[in-house]
């Protein structure tokens, strides 16, 4: 390497010397791109088949059969990308999902707790979700509300059933359940009324929190105790707690209950789910008076201007005459038989926050007799963004692992399918101190010998805050990546077990950075990274085009899709995410089966700031050709740069004919307005195929993404 290096330090003399003798004081020389190719220092083997997905997730129901077309889906698949992931969005609105409308209810009325039937008969086109009745959140996604301060005694919060003894043979207090009111201020509190509904706590704890947010922030304060918060011994029914003899400020007021009674609910005790757990009708905070009058500071309303409220778990108990079908989930036998899938085996998604193990083992029976192809099963959806303690996660997927292997002993299942994070995900401390989520995830199933039963990790990437973009994050992506793949191996990630992201974009909303040319670049850098950092498959999101949202301030639209659309979801126009996944699946990789492998490479392009300006990625494709992709993240400047190869004993460079593609500014832009706007030019990539320079320099057009691909030669 001593030999790479005097080369290196030659070269750049060399041109800074001819810089000089030109006399021009702005002339630009080439820098470094410098690819490790040493044996044995290969990062990283992928599959484009396997690892190059892209995902299907819930989509408006009128836009369905527009959409499942053979003209439209022939436009979606030709941007390359492979593999689907099917994404499971009833959980974030709190509802159950009816994967197939028909099916068996656990109580007369269509009521109560539901199977669908696994048996194949009529075509699935469409299915839905199911609100849930004893819901605790008073903000999850669509227009749902909390049943704790909705005003109305005879509704009730439930907890999930499936988290007591009877299903986790555990002591219920290792899986205590929770409810949590945000006063919205600080607020004078010294007393509490819980109406308990059935089941209620005999053993539970009132608190307050000592940080700021307890939801964001977990590991930033503490739940203490009020000095008449601890109940050993409760009765049920409307309670008055005097917490404290003086007012004590407090905004976060937390139920923390840890022994049921065990009493049956409002749907009667036939059904023992019905008795298992906690119920709360109606929660009052705040004080009371020498004359012991109680003086309540929550607002109660049935709608999301409520006083907000946070629960660890709700009973999937529901009734059939409540559905939201507004949004379809696509049904398995249109998404299997559109053609959207390739004939590729599919992630496919159980529902299982918010869900019966047996409605998972029919749902699997059902594509297993339609002898569709799985690839993975993710179980549940976003844990982290429900508030989902990690052991009660985990003891929710043991249950759905032994009931799904037993029909199927070799399925692959995985988890947790986090929201979109760029650091670890942290909880309120447990006993031991621990507030990591994933860490104890881990080590629940550690301590349950069933790590065996982790096939991979999944989770969402959505590194930045929408409306708050700068052109300058495209500098941190590709560490922001690096270092969310190493959180989960310091959490304690089982050696060999592959991590996916699942579910991927630039923010959780978009602008107009989503179809500008911002967002090529970011992709083309983003999955370099992910792929070089040892990652295992990235999903594109959103697969299916759904038209432009308002973005920022109603005034910058754009879309997670890859095409524009009218408001009838006619294809309009590819945007730049078009043009990038083509890079990525067509020009840097083989398309097919093959194996890559990913080498390491470097740049010292930089700009003033030390901000790395041109990042390079580079395979070895399984027809032997070397291939960079190379982003050129300044918007004003080309730059030349000078490829090496560093092998063991000598340093190598492309030759021949050499593969040049280029998507960039050049060949994209957008043009905005407040009613959505246009691309012009939009595309193509400019294609061209060139001898490789002896020098092996090439000049990297500003704002793109280039392709270079082709044969090495040998020493310099």
């Amino acid at each position: 390497m001593k030999f790479c290096l005097i080369v290196r330090v030659i070269w750049c003399q060399l041109a800074f010397a001819l810089s000089l003798v030109s006399g021009l004081a702005h002339v630009t020389y080439a820098q470094t791109i410098e690819v490790d190719i040493r044996p044995g220092h290969s990062t990283n083997t992928f599959k484009p088949s396997e690892a190059l997905g892209a995902g299907v997730d819930r989509i408006p129901l009128a836009a369905t059969d527009k959409i499942f077309t053979e003209p439209v889906l022939k436009q979606i698949l030709s941007t390359g990308w492979q593999t689907v992931s099917y994404r499971q969005n009833t959980e974030l609105y709190v509802e159950a999902w009816h994967w197939n409308s028909k099916g068996t209810w656990s109580e007369p009325g269509q009521r109560g707790y539901f199977v669908g039937d696994a048996t194949p008969t009529e075509f699935i086109r469409h299915s839905f979700g199911y609100p849930l009745p004893h819901a605790g959140f008073s903000q999850p996604d669509g227009r749902g509300y909390s049943r704790l301060t909705d005003g109305d005694v005879s509704t009730y919060w439930k907890s999930n059933p499936y988290l007591t003894k009877a299903y986790t043979s555990e002591n219920d207090a290792l899986h205590p359940q929770w409810v949590v009111v945000d006063l919205a201020s600080l607020q004078d509190v010294n007393a509490i009324q819980i109406d308990w509904a059935d089941p209620y706590a005999k053993r539970y704890l009132v608190q307050y929190w000592t940080g700021l947010n307890p939801i964001r922030e977990a590991a930033a304060g503490s739940w203490v105790t009020f000095p008449g918060g601890a109940v050993t011994d409760g009765k049920g029914g409307k309670v008055t707690l005097q917490l404290s003899r003086n007012p004590l400020p407090a905004r976060w007021m937390r139920i923390w209950m840890t022994e049921s009674s065990g009493t049956c609910d409002t749907h009667g005790s036939q059904d023992r789910r019905n008795c298992l757990g906690y119920a709360i009708k109606e929660l009052y905070v705040g004080t009371t008076t020498k004359d012991g009058k109680f003086h309540d500071v929550v607002r109660h309303t049935a709608d999301r201007a409520q006083s907000n409220t946070f629960c660890s778990s709700v009973d999937p108990w529901h009734e059939n005459s409540v559905i939201n079908d507004r949004a379809d989930q696509v049904g398995f036998d249109l998404f299997y038989t559109s053609g959207i899938t390739r004939g590729l085996p599919a992630m496919i998604p159980v529902a299982m926050l918010y869900e019966t193990p047996e409605n998972s083992v029919a749902q699997l029976k059902y594509l297993k007799a339609r002898g569709y192809p799985i690839s993975y099963i993710e179980m549940g959806e976003e844990p982290d963004g429900k508030h989902t303690l990690p052991e009660d996660y985990g003891a929710l997927y043991l249950q759905w692992a032994t009931a799904l292997h037993k029909v199927d002993p070799s399925l692959k299942l995985g988890g947790p399918i986090f929201e979109g994070v760029n650091k670890d995900i942290e909880v309120w401390p447990d006993a031991r101190g621990r507030t990591s989520w994933m860490g104890r995830f881990f080590d629940y199933l550690r301590e349950h010998n069933r790590l065996n039963d982790l096939s991979f990790i999944s989770f969402e990437h959505y590194p930045f805050e929408p409306c708050k973009l700068q052109w300058s994050d495209l500098y941190d992506e590709a560490n922001l990546t690096r270092h969310i793949l190493q959180v989960w191996r310091e959490d304690g990630l089982p050696p060999g077990v592959p991590m996916f992201i699942s579910e991927t974009n630039i923010a959780a909303g978009s602008d107009e950075s989503f179809v500008d040319i911002f967002a090529a670049l970011w992709w083309a850098d983003f999955v370099g990274a992910f792929f070089e950092a040892g990652g295992n498959a990235v999903y594109y999101f959103h697969y299916i085009p759904l038209g432009q949202s308002l973005g920022c301030h109603n005034t910058s639209p754009g879309t997670f899709s890859m095409f524009t659309t009218t408001k009838d979801y006619e294809l309009q126009q590819p945007t730049s995410q078009y043009f990038a996944g083509k890079m990525i699946t067509q020009e840097w990789v083989q398309p097919g089966n093959g194996d890559h492998k990913v080498f390491p490479s470097t740049s010292d392009v930089q700009d003033g700031a030390g901000h790395t300006l041109v990042t390079s990625y580079a395979v070895l494709r399984p027809d032997g050709e070397w291939s960079l992709m190379l982003v050129n993240k300044d918007q004003l400047n080309p730059h030349p740069v000078h490829i090496v190869f560093e092998g063991e004993k000598e340093t190598r460079h492309f030759t021949g004919q050499v593969g040049v593609v280029t998507f960039g500014s050049e060949q994209y832009q957008w043009h905005s307005n407040v009613k959505g706007g246009t691309a012009d030019p939009d595309g193509p990539e400019a294609k061209s195929s060139v001898t490789a320079p002896k020098d092996g320099v090439f000049t990297l057009p500003k704002a793109s993404v280039t392709v270079i691909r082709g044969k090495l030669a040998g020493s310099l």
